[in-house]
């Protein structure tokens, strides 16, 4: 059924001053929808069978243009809306007027976006929206379009082009997800009409990919903390340390380790805030890794390993420094594992999945340590190791040796 628009005097309310307010009247599938034209004229000014105002009604002419214009305005909205082939009530077609959308291109909400956590000092996502934008903006060409214009045919075209770059699935599925990530910032903001979503038919889900586990054995790990340099290296033995470190306490990350002091060290435990989740870690200080802090622990640097120093003030200074570092040591540990013919290309991550696998492998309950590679995300196997008694996860630990 098609949606009419009619002026009327709604002459069943009645205001202070006597008159009556004008309403544009909507009427769609058998419901209808008032809007006020925030005019009101009295009942002997008004043609109730013209529905307009009488030759002798005050500001006639005004009357008459502010009619048409409002008229002309909802008429505009349902020739848009009949044109792209989409359902609408009399209420959602009143909303669309009433409150419209702020005129915002994809490229403004980005770089809005981008400034936005560069502020809250959340560089690594401000670097991986910036990462996304400058691949838009490649594809597309310019970004200075709207969200409404993201339809599922854009998206295929992205993903094609994307593929011809050769781009893998997972790296593609990483894109798309924070693409679609500032989609749903620019419907929040009102940018954009929820009825454009375009990632409900489009599945970004589709582009997960499988990746090869990262786990060595008992017997592999062991081989890298007994490996001794023959150049006697110092990022070579770091490499390995750090590795160590990470498998004996918790598979820590290389982030988190960058920032331990020895206020996270109390009563023979390691206790610190996982940077990335936000989570509390409580876990038992293995004597090996202990050995190590002691090993790296010095008065006049506040951290106990050499990856960061005082030096380091800002956020951006401390990620450029913890990269430099990592990819020093992962190149040693990439040799390392050449060497010793370890089947996988060795990295600090593959302690923090050794972690979890040797546990297992060792009989552990999976409710205390899950394999790390089994989960859908780290947080998982985080909220199932918090769900324990400090006895349990202590016992659990032993197996590490």
């Amino acid at each position: 059924m098609s949606a009419s628009i009619t002026v009327l005097c709604y002459k069943y309310k009645t205001l202070s001053n006597g008159k009556h307010p004008l309403m544009l009247r909507i009427h769609k599938d058998g419901k209808r929808k008032l809007v006020s034209l925030n005019i009101s004229v009295f009942a002997s000014d008004w043609n109730f069978d013209k529905n307009q105002p009488k030759r002798n009604c005050p500001h006639r002419d005004a009357i008459l243009r502010l009619i048409t214009e409002k008229t002309k305005e909802y008429q505009d909205q349902l020739i848009e809306l009949k044109i792209e082939n989409k359902e609408f009530t009399a209420k959602s077609l009143v909303e669309k007027i009433t409150r419209p959308t702020k005129r915002k291109t994809v490229g403004e909400l980005f770089q809005k976006r981008i400034q936005e956590l560069k502020k809250a000092n959340r560089l690594g996502y401000a670097e991986s929206h910036d990462y996304v934008y400058k691949s838009l903006l490649k594809f597309n060409g310019h970004l200075d379009i709207y969200f409404s214009e993201i339809n599922m045919e854009w998206l295929q075209r992205y993903e094609t082009w994307l593929r011809e770059q050769g781009n893998s699935d997972n790296t593609i599925g990483i894109k798309f997800r924070t693409l679609r990530a500032i989609f749903n910032v620019a419907i929040k903001e009102n940018i954009v009409k929820q009825e454009y979503y375009p990632f409900k038919k489009y599945q970004v889900s589709k582009l997960h990919q499988e990746t090869a586990k990262r786990a060595l054995t008992k017997a592999n790990v062991m081989a890298i903390l007994n490996y001794s340099s023959r150049t006697k290296d110092y990022y070579t033995q770091l490499a390995v340390d750090l590795f160590a470190f990470s498998y004996f306490m918790g598979g820590i990350n290389f982030a988190d380790m960058a920032y331990l002091t020895m206020k996270n060290v109390t009563d023979n435990r390691l206790i610190y805030t996982r940077r990335k989740t936000k989570q509390l870690i409580n876990l038992p200080m293995q004597s090996k890794a202990m050995e190590l802090i002691n090993k790296y622990k010095s008065d006049s640097e506040s951290y106990i390993f050499p990856i960061l120093s005082t030096f380091h003030q800002t956020e951006q200074q401390q990620k450029f420094r913890r990269r430099k570092v990592m990819k020093k040591v992962n190149k040693r540990l990439k040799l390392i594992g050449k060497e010793l013919n370890l089947p996988i290309d060795l990295t600090t991550y593959v302690a923090r999945h050794s972690f979890a696998t040797v546990l297992k492998r060792s009989g552990v309950n999976t409710s205390i340590i899950c394999e790390a590679m089994g989960h859908s995300s780290e947080k998982v196997t985080q909220i199932y190791l918090d769900s324990f008694e400090n006895e349990q996860v202590d016992a659990a630990m032993s197996n590490l040796l």
